[in-house]
C-alpha cells in the first residue's frame, strides 16, 4: 500500500496524470472516499492525461461515461445511484472490465463483483486543511 498526502486540485490532478502514464486494457480504478474528497479530479488527471480534457463530465446520473483515448477506451462510471451490484450487472457493467479502462467511483457498492487484481484508490479528506486530502493506494487480488 502506499499514501500519498495531496495539498491541493493542482497536486490531485497531478496524480491522476502520472497513474495515466502506466495504465492499460483492462485495468480497473476504484475510488472511494466521501463526497468533495477528489476522486472526480484524479479521474480529470487521467483524462487530461489523454488528451480528453475538453470531454470531462461527471457520470453522475447517467451512471457511465465513455471516452476514447488513442490507445484505448476509458469508461468512467460512479455507481453511487444504484442499490447494489446486481443493479450494476443488470445494466451490463460487467462488460466494461476487459474492453478498455474502468474508472469506477463509490466501487464500493459494487465490489462483490469486481475482477481480482483492480487498483483501489481510496480518499479521506482532512477536517483542519480544506484542500488536503490523504491517499491510499493498493491492489486487491
Amino acid at each position: 500500500m502506499q499514501e500519498i498526502i495531496l495539498n491541493s486540485e493542482a497536486e490531485t490532478i497531478a496524480l491522476g496524470r502520472k497513474i495515466a502514464q502506466h495504465l492499460k486494457i483492462g485495468d480497473i480504478l476504484v475510488l472511494t472516499g466521501e463526497l468533495g474528497s477528489g476522486k472526480t479530479k484524479l479521474t480529470e488527471g487521467i483524462l487530461t492525461y489523454f488528451g480528453l480534457q475538453n470531454e470531462i463530465s461527471s457520470p453522475t446520473f447517467t451512471i457511465v461515461n465513455e471516452y476514447q483515448a488513442e490507445k484505448f477506451p476509458i469508461y468512467h462510471l460512479d455507481v453511487y445511484r444504484l442499490e447494489n451490484s446486481d443493479e450494476f450487472l443488470a445494466i451490463g457493467g460487467e462488460e466494461y472490465f476487459e474492453k478498455g479502462v474502468s474508472i469506477i467511483e463509490w466501487g464500493e457498492i459494487i465490489e462483490d463483483v469486481l475482477p481480482p487484481n483492480y487498483i483501489h484508490i481510496v480518499f479521506s479528506r482532512d477536517l483542519e486543511e480544506e484542500n488536503k486530502r490523504k491517499v491510499k493506494i493498493s491492489v486487491v487480488k
